[in-house]
């Protein structure tokens, strides 16, 4: 038996546990090839692990649990983050130097990103780490700082000094919430304070950001709408708040 997050796991159950990490987007026959059983057993290993609170199965995706912000977040708008993401990865070209901010939308990103040629990412969100550690053309600069385990994420003082050193062509942002009237919003301060410095060090701004997010004002304010040049969101976004936003700046809907 091994320990892993607390738990004495079979070898079995940890082994799939370490595949998860490495590979958020493995599926259940991948599992059984690359452990040589039956689908029953892996299904009653990702019953047992999920009980467990391990682990945590969505539409036929499996992910390694977070903390329960986090895992609450990866089950809300899945189709549409994925969305979200998949067209942000399209903005990157190769031989780009990108950030990313926190928030599971934007570590998406990094997903999507397989195939692209020496992208240098910089990057202070955890949630990235299974996506780039398989992938060849991504070289990543992980600020350090104090992990915080509710948003995945490295900040504080140390961090933000890091991110002063560097400079991205596209800078990719999330918020807890955003409008015109208030802009970009976060829960905590330490969230939005290197929100917004990674935003000073980007030449283009994008916000990511699925429609339950706008018209939400949390506690902190860290960036007006105006700061941003591109917002892509889903299309559930209604018709005369999209007008709104775009005679502010570019809005792609997918």
């Amino acid at each position: 038996m091994n320990m892993m997050f607390g738990y004495n796991l079979p070898n079995r159950q940890r082994e799939i546990l370490e595949l998860l990490t490495l590979d958020t987007t493995i599926k259940i026959p991948e599992l059984c090839e690359r452990l040589g059983v039956s689908s029953t057993t892996i299904r009653s290993d990702l019953k047992s692990l999920a009980a467990k609170g391990i682990i945590t199965r969505v539409r036929g995706s499996i992910f390694p649990a977070f903390h329960p912000n986090i895992t609450s977040k990866q089950k809300s708008k899945v189709d549409e983050k994925v969305r979200i993401a998949q067209a942000a990865a399209d903005l990157v070209q190769d031989d780009d130097t990108i950030m990313i901010a926190g928030g599971t939308t934007a570590a998406l990103v990094a997903r999507f990103l397989l195939g692209k040629r020496d992208i240098h990412l910089i990057s202070y969100s955890t949630l990235i780490l299974p996506y780039v550690r398989t992938n060849p053309g991504i070289r990543l600069t992980l600020v350090g700082g104090e992990f915080r385990p509710y948003t995945e994420s490295l900040v504080g003082t140390y961090a933000i000094e890091q991110l002063e050193r560097f400079y991205a062509r596209v800078v990719f942002l999330g918020a807890d919430g955003f409008s015109l009237e208030h802009g970009l919003t976060a829960n905590r301060v330490e969230d939005a304070v290197i929100a917004q410095k990674m935003a000073e060090r980007g030449e283009i701004k994008v916000l990511l950001a699925d429609s339950s997010k706008y018209g939400r004002r949390d506690s902190v304010s860290f960036l007006p709408m105006s700061k941003i040049d591109m917002l892509i969101c889903d299309n559930g976004l209604p018709q005369d708040i999209c007008k709104q936003l775009k005679a502010e700046i570019k809005v792609i809907l997918v």
